[in-house]
């Protein structure tokens, strides 16, 4: 029996506890939101198409009541408000950081040994917060941003291939923002042939670029932040801990030197087990990826400076 529990019933943490479901990839998902009924709402519309899509796992909703959450194998946090009009980003991540410390800890009030991902932004910022305010084993927080960002990469190559987004393996590195990642489009391959190969410099160098604004340029089109991907991308992460895959995806985790930074948590390749995040993978960037790496640490850096200017509720 695995336990999957999603905090935030949201549109990302619903399509998460979907994709689990579907894939069969736990045995129960909990919903749990701060919104009276709306978990068990979700959870309910979810359980009325498991004949019709096959699947058994089990889903539920509570409002608010962690103990519901008790003995889960992953805790996904997705929970937090998006930046608004007006808002600077030392509101944001002001009102963000109350709500997932408070999350965080009561979590682990009833799942002492979970797993957690951080979905909530400015991610890897509270990525590095819930590490540091939970005080758990490093290799049990992971920040998904790079897994959502690979992914985009690989729809982008994909399309400048017109090619299937199965055959593409492409990674991205860095923080999750539309200035600090890092799409590497020098490994990135086409069935193991780099798309250099097939690609000139100006399309790849679109391909970047459409990446790094993948997010942004959903939100324009739908009014809102994008869910599917993002659900997706929560989904391969619990897979591989749950079913210890040993997949290497790129996730936001803490360095301590490796990648030449320290005491920051950021995208980089990792092997995702049973255990979390089990090893960091060193793609022998060279020096123009490394100062692009050092470049966003620095903004992420500033971004956590935040952090101390902030008293979370």
């Amino acid at each position: 029996m695995t336990k999957v529990s999603v905090i935030g019933a949201g549109n990302v943490g619903a399509t998460c506890a979907e994709y689990i479901a579907l894939r069969k990839i736990a045995s129960e998902v909990v919903i749990l939101d701060i919104k009276e009924n709306f978990a068990e709402g979700k959870a309910l519309d979810l359980m009325q198409t498991a004949s019709l899509n096959g699947f058994n796992t089990k889903i539920s909703g509570s409002t608010n009541d962690y103990a519901k959450t008790a003995g889960s194998d992953v805790v996904v946090v997705t929970s937090g408000i998006p930046r608004k009009p007006g808002m600077t980003r030392e509101e944001l991540i002001g009102i963000n950081a109350g709500i997932v410390k408070t999350v965080t800890e009561n979590v682990l009030k009833h799942s002492p040994n979970a797993v957690i991902i951080i979905v909530s932004n400015p991610m890897d910022t509270m990525t590095y917060l819930a590490l540091k305010g939970s005080k758990l084993p490093k290799n049990r927080i992971i920040g998904m941003g790079g897994a959502l960002d690979s992914a985009r990469f690989n729809c982008y190559l994909s399309q400048a291939l017109n090619a299937p987004a199965s055959d593409v393996q492409g990674v991205v590195i860095g923080g999750h923002g539309d200035t600090t990642m890092i799409p590497l489009t020098r490994l990135a391959t086409y069935n193991g042939v780099p798309v250099s190969q097939t690609l000139n410099a100006d399309t790849l160098k679109k391909v970047a670029a459409d990446t790094m604004v993948g997010g942004a340029t959903l939100t324009s089109m739908l009014g809102t932040s994008a869910w599917y991907a993002p659900g997706a991308a929560v989904a391969t992460i619990v897979d591989s801990i749950l079913n210890d895959q040993k997949k290497l995806i790129p996730c936001s985790v803490m360095l301590e030197g490796e990648y030449g930074q320290s005491d920051i948590c950021m995208g980089v390749p990792v092997i995702i087990g049973k255990n979390g995040w089990e090893k960091i993978v060193d793609f022998n960037l060279n020096d123009e990826e490394k100062a692009l790496f050092a470049k966003s640490a620095d903004a992420v850096r500033s971004m956590n400076s935040v952090l101390s200017t902030v008293t979370p509720a």
